[in-house]
């Protein structure tokens, strides 16, 4: 029941994010176009046919804090959290059913928080996703540096404490409550994702909430933490002794663990998927996890990449320089694995494994423009441009968004107990798929020739005049993306009525959460809970009846199937010995 929280509230605001998106394209593609249509939209923010430039950089920011933080962190960590590491590792319910609910109910509370502050007559936070001082800091910076802001931090600090409780909940719930044979070793590399994200968001979010409440000090008590010699009409403000660097640096040490956070649930996601259609055992177990345990630990060591050309020591550079670039190795690990699991695969192309392999294709893509800007030389020419935009679009945005849709598509039979229509999975997997690609890739070389982010129209500058029929291409794509959505908002609830009935286990997976009934009741498993004898990923094993066996089926049983590695991952519950304990129990 958290878990469908979870995802409709994920869905409303992947929804709201996306129009907001929809709307800066209108703006970037047609800068000189009349849009008095959007009035009863927008409102007052329509002055004679144009968007108020001042609101526009207020849905950059809702826009960026609506897609990191609500949708991709709590909706898709929230959700499968929820879902999967209960029935994945055969435990009844979470550790703490009440911190759970109220982990929710405080993720709720700060989106409507977030959400009033879009009616606010100021209108809302206008100071970036990041809301770097003194843009976020003094209240009278830009109309949504009043009330916008304030209602922004309010919204950050629920949101927080709540991602701080269902982590806790969800390293307590893998560590303690793992039915008897469920062995670390033996964990779906889904878990091992969700388990590291929770780690990573214990350790990074508390360093945004001091940002915040040294934020909301400065704004309403008159310190000055971030401010420092600041000016207004000629006239010094009483600020002294701060620096906004210093929120860069609080800032940041969440800002990029964020990209992992909501990325390593769709590493987990992804590998679970390739591994079940492509009909083959996960290549690299083990690789796979100590990948998981290295990202964890280095991307809490690399925050001031983002930082280059905010005049820091350049041997300081140099060195976050170099362990951005080593945190690439454990990404390339992965991604060699997927591509060995789809190696001479039988592959079979249903919409998640489509959406699995396009969340590859984008890390992929993303990822090499990432070892761009990792690199100062580079990143001082293209910081705070459209080539930034689209790398991170592509290597956290898109990529997360994908492995999300691939969950959603992949265990929807485990939450609703119907099929989600695969035609129009298929038509929504290619309309998105190619739509992403027309609007990041182009964006790149706008970015390269030096546009610059968050500005309202590139008219103004004449070198911008070449890319002029690019954007137009970019809007366009990404009309046609938003409208590819509509068609999964609308499987997704046709689905749930309509949908074809799904048996207890229709991928022939291996792991717990299939044993169950469809849709689980209270409590998961009706009887006693599930006795595991294996690692989840048995799939095509020459001798076997069948091309997968479950995690419930002994060693003892499929004598014919056995290999020699067996014997070694049966761990206590080998062949012989340990079985005989097991039925005994």
């Amino acid at each position: 029941m958290i878990a469908k929280q979870y995802l409709f509230t994920a869905i409303f605001w992947a929804l709201l994010g996306s129009l907001f998106s929809v709307i800066m394209r209108i703006q970037l593609g047609f800068p000189d176009a009349d849009v008095s249509w959007l009035k009863p939209l927008l409102g007052r923010w329509i002055q004679d046919g144009r968007l108020d430039p001042e609101f526009y950089l207020s849905m950059v920011t809702i826009h960026g804090t609506i897609m990191i933080f609500f949708v991709l962190t709590a909706g898709l960590s929230g959700t499968f959290s929820n879902l999967l590491i209960p029935l994945q590792i055969g435990a009844r319910d979470m550790a703490s059913p009440f911190i759970n609910m109220l982990s929710y109910w405080l993720f709720f509370i700060s989106g409507f928080i977030m959400f009033c502050s879009l009616f606010l007559s100021t209108g809302p936070a206008a100071g970036g996703w990041t809301s770097y001082p003194p843009l976020s800091a003094l209240p009278e910076a830009l109309r949504g540096s009043g009330g916008g802001v304030t209602l922004w931090i309010i919204s950050m600090v629920f949101f927080i404490v709540s991602t701080l409780l269902g982590g806790l909940n969800y390293i307590t719930t893998v560590l303690n409550l793992r039915t008897h044979g469920m062995y670390m070793t033996r964990l779906p590399l889904t878990v091992w994702g969700l388990f590291f994200t929770a780690i990573l968001g214990l350790v990074s979010f508390p360093v945004l909430f001091s940002a915040m409440l040294l934020l909301i000090s400065d704004r309403t008590f008159g310190t000055s933490f971030f401010l420092s010699e600041i000016y207004i009409g000629g006239k010094p403000l009483h600020f002294s002794g701060g620096s906004p660097i210093l929120f860069e640096h609080l800032f940041w040490f969440l800002g990029h663990p964020e990209v992992y956070i909501a990325i390593m649930p769709a590493f987990g996601i992804t590998s679970e998927v390739i591994s079940i259609f492509s009909r083959k055992p996960i290549f690299g177990y083990s690789a796979m996890v100590v990948s998981f345990l290295i990202i964890t630990i280095l991307s809490a060591l690399v925050w001031a990449h983002h930082m280059f050309v905010s005049g820091m020591n350049p041997f300081l550079g140099s060195v976050f320089s170099l362990t951005s670039f080593i945190i690439a190795v454990p990404s390339s690990v992965k991604v060699f694995n997927w591509l060995a699991t789809l190696w001479r695969g039988s592959i079979e192309f249903t919409p998640a494994m489509l959406f699995a392999i396009g969340m590859v294709s984008f890390f992929i893509t993303g990822g090499l423009t990432g070892l761009f800007v990792a690199n100062p030389a580079i990143d001082i020419m293209v910081h705070d441009t459209h080539f930034v935009v689209a790398h991170f679009h592509l290597v956290m945005g898109s990529a997360a968004m994908f492995g999300f849709i691939c969950g959603v598509y992949h265990w929807y039979p485990k939450i609703f107990g119907r099929l989600l229509n695969s035609q129009l999975g298929y038509l929504h997997f290619w309309i998105t798929f190619a739509g992403i690609y027309l609007i990041f890739f182009p964006m790149h070389y706008v970015g390269m020739a030096g546009f610059p982010r968050r500005y309202y129209s590139f008219t103004i500058f004449e070198s911008f005049s070449k890319y002029y029929d690019l954007n137009i291409l970019i809007s366009v794509a990404a009309f046609a993306t938003f409208g590819g959505q509509l068609i999964f908002i609308y499987n997704f609830i046709h689905s749930m009525y309509r949908g074809r009935v799904a048996g207890e286990n229709p991928w022939r997976a291996n792991t717990l959460e299939w044993t169950t009934e469809p849709v689980p009741g209270h409590g998961n498993w009706k009887g006693p809970l599930p006795i595991v004898h294996r690692w989840p990923y048995d799939y095509s094993k020459p001798g076997a009846k069948e091309d997968y066996i479950s995690q419930t089926v002994p060693y003892s049983e499929t004598m014919d199937s056995n290999l020699p590695e067996d014997q070694k991952r049966g761990g206590k519950s080998n062949i012989i010995e340990g079985e005989k304990k097991d039925e005994d129990l």
